[in-house]
């Protein structure tokens, strides 16, 4: 393993779309969302342990949740654990990362990546990230991997690439999409020269702080006058100085849809973001009539094409429902069609208004 890869798991999220099992206090980086045994960030972890040595798996996570990494992780040391003040999105995070690693290793090179995101084929996905850190140490290249679409998905970002790869399957990235809608997405899929945005990405980390000077100067000009005391008591002093002021945006709108060094590797290893229950669906065994049940004492009674998640110390009896999502917690009960299910979201601040914060 080359000493001077690093990984860091961006684990702050509050996943609300998975309300009402994630919650504010314990989101669904922490949560077995598919009764593996284990919980997203440790499987996320494992992978990692895969790549590069353990001593450099950094979690950044919001400081609130701490304690729930440690308890969840013990093989990562307590400096590799990283406390953002406040919640500001993603490029921030990748801010106090690289200058933190540049401070310690300025030969390092990064992958950064979501805690709570599902691998199937576990072996591919350490091959893939070798090929790209090997792409990263020799190229001036910001490299994100893009996952070779099945279906029309409108839950995801694309990724438009160039025609002919630049060397060794590495594409040029010419546009990045938000979620589109359905008809757009099937024109993505038809073309060709589109992949499903992962969020993952590798690149050398002073490539990626050259890009913070020139695509969001005041952000990296703030970290850079207190660069000096990261790695040192003085850190979390440093941090809360510097991080109300940063601008709440993501790496993706911040750098990478700006950068002109920008590369992409297609990839397939079974991802998926299980960022909805529709996307648990689709990754969990079904019965005959294609329900997706959790829960041991779950009885379905002509019902097709539900997702199911129920306690196991409780008897939910559910007849003729089709499509639909029922998620049920020990203080909350979800029943929707899965196709509003983007509207989670919305719900959850419907009980925010109407019920404060004691259901979130």
């Amino acid at each position: 393993m080359n000493k001077h890869n690093y990984v860091a798991i961006m684990a702050g999220g509050i996943g609300s779309r998975f309300w009402p099992m994630s919650r504010t206090g314990y989101p669904k980086q922490f949560l077995d969302i598919l009764n593996t045994g284990k919980t997203l960030i440790q499987q996320t972890f494992e992978r990692y342990q895969k790549l590069v040595p353990t001593e450099n798996i950094y979690i950044i996570t919001s400081a609130e949740y701490i304690p729930i990494v440690k308890k969840q992780l013990p093989k990562v040391a307590d400096q590799n654990i990283l406390g953002e003040p406040s919640r500001k999105n993603t490029a921030p995070c990748v801010a106090y990362i690289s200058f933190k690693l540049f401070q310690k290793d300025p030969k390092s090179l990064l992958v950064i990546a979501p805690a709570d995101h599902l691998v199937l084929e576990s072996d591919e996905f350490v091959e893939t990230s070798k090929k790209a850190l090997h792409f990263a140490e020799h190229h001036d290249a910001l490299i994100t991997l893009g996952i070779k679409p099945t279906h029309p998905n409108t839950g995801y970002g694309y990724i438009q690439h160039g025609v002919e790869s630049v060397a060794d399957d590495f594409y040029k990235v010419k546009t990045f999409t938000e979620k589109p809608n359905l008809d757009l997405a099937k024109t993505f899929l038809a073309s060709g020269d589109f992949l499903w945005n992962s969020g993952i990405f590798i690149w050398k980390v002073k490539n990626i702080l050259t890009a913070f000077e020139k695509y969001l100067s005041t952000m990296y000009e703030m970290f850079a006058a207190e660069k000096e005391k990261l790695n040192t008591s003085k850190e979390a002093a440093a941090l809360e100085k510097i991080y109300p002021q940063c601008t709440n945006i993501s790496i993706d709108f911040g750098i990478m849809e700006k950068a002109a060094n920008v590369f992409v590797l297609p990839a397939s290893f079974g991802w998926s973001d299980l960022g909805t229950w529709n996307s648990v669906w689709d990754n969990m065994e079904k019965d005959y009539f294609e329900n997706a049940v959790i829960g041991k004492n779950v009885m379905i009674v002509d019902d097709t094409k539900c997702t199911v998640h129920v306690p196991d110390n409780k008897l939910a009896v559910l007849q003729g429902l089709d499509n639909f999502i029922v998620i049920d917690t020990k203080d909350v009960l979800l029943i929707c069609k899965r196709d509003k299910e983007q509207e989670v979201k919305e719900y959850v601040a419907e009980v925010k208004r109407n019920k404060g914060d004691k259901y979130l």
